[in-house]
């Protein structure tokens, strides 16, 4: 397992050295390169990540306020998926160590504002707020959830390109990341509730007692009686 997941860094740090050049060509044409910063990529950036990780908690006090439990364990399997994603994303980043974009092509892209920290694959914003926008959907599956929320989703994704804080191939692995780990963990929690439900359903089967039946005792006294 062990030697897998070497082989496995490897080919990735090989595949993102090989896209470094369509990388770079496509985050100069979003980057402004040392323009004025903008106020509202600013703001949606700073704040993404607050705003995902309030949502599951949202979520739970809606459901317990409308008394719609399964609301709650949507909520409560959304926190889960975000905390699975966030392990996953910081894991990659510290086994694949790529650097900043505005730190290992300093002369082409400039950021915005203060530059953020540590590594750069994948997108930690990304998942955060591709895993939020998946789970959302998946919980209340209808056109006016699922719009905004991979609307605010692709903002801000956007928004780490156009500040230089990622390549768009850390964008790409963030959406992988988060829209996945949100997906499998939904899938899980209908495997754990369906596995349940049949082993509630077979102990209750098991613990039935004979129905009180009129006609059969009836019958059973008049064969008594003759």
């Amino acid at each position: 397992m062990k030697f897998k997941l070497i082989v496995l860094t490897l080919l990735l740090q090989a595949s993102i050295v090989h896209s470094q050049n369509w990388d770079v060509n496509l985050l100069n044409k979003l980057n402004p390169n040392g323009g004025g910063e903008s106020r509202g990529w600013r703001m949606l950036s700073n704040n993404a990540v607050v705003i995902s990780a309030a949502t599951p908690f949202t979520m739970f006090a809606v459901g317990a306020l409308t008394h719609n439990q399964n609301l709650k364990h949507n909520a409560l399997t959304a926190g889960a998926a975000l905390i699975g994603n966030t392990l996953i994303t910081y894991g990659m980043k510290d086994a694949l160590q790529r650097q900043r974009p505005y730190v290992t092509w300093a002369n082409e892209i400039t950021p915005q504002g203060k530059p953020a920290g540590g590594y750069s694959f994948p997108s930690g914003h990304t998942s955060t707020v591709f895993n939020i926008a998946t789970s959302l959907s998946l919980s209340v599956p209808k056109w006016y959830v699922i719009a905004p929320a991979f609307t605010f989703a692709t903002a801000t994704a956007y928004s780490r390109m156009y500040r230089g804080a990622h390549y768009p191939s850390d964008v790409l692995g963030g959406i992988i990341v988060g829209a996945g780990s949100s997906y499998l963990t939904f899938k899980m929690q209908k495997l754990m509730y369906r596995n349940r439900y049949r082993r509630e359903a077979a102990l209750a089967k098991q613990n039935e007692t004979p129905m009180y039946n009129p006609i059969a005792l009836s019958k059973t006294d008049t064969l008594v009686s003759n």
